[in-house]
């Protein structure tokens, strides 16, 4: 467990990999809308019905700077109307395993932490 320990007081520096993490995939609706790619919800209007209370500026917000950081893509369709969808890069897929231990620390927990709202 001490070996787990050794970026302790490194919270604020550059170097600390939780502050990275959390600078590409924090706030509210980032890991909402990477778990969306992660399972197949492609399409802004798809995106935007299956994320409870997300405006569709808060959306395509979050949706530019995901691109930016080069977590996800953008594909538009040479068609009429346009089509557009996204995915997720190499470098979006490699957060698969963060996803799939955050759902399961949530079904784990979900009795005991409904208990504890306010």
């Amino acid at each position: 467990m001490e070996n787990e320990k050794t970026n302790v007081g490194t919270i604020d520096q550059p170097s600390c990999g939780v502050k990275t993490t959390m600078s590409v995939i924090g706030g509210k609706w980032k890991i909402r809308i990477i778990y969306a790619l992660y399972i197949d919800i492609n399409r802004f209007g798809i995106m935007h019905r299956h994320i409870n209370n997300i405006s569709k500026k808060m959306l395509t917000d979050n949706l530019r700077e995901l691109e930016s950081d080069g977590v996800i893509i953008r594909k538009v369709f040479a068609e009429v109307p346009p089509r557009v969808e996204y995915s997720l890069t190499e470098l979006g897929k490699s957060l698969n395993k963060v996803i799939n231990e955050l759902n399961n620390w949530g079904l784990n927990n979900m009795v005991d932490l409904t208990k504890n709202e306010r």
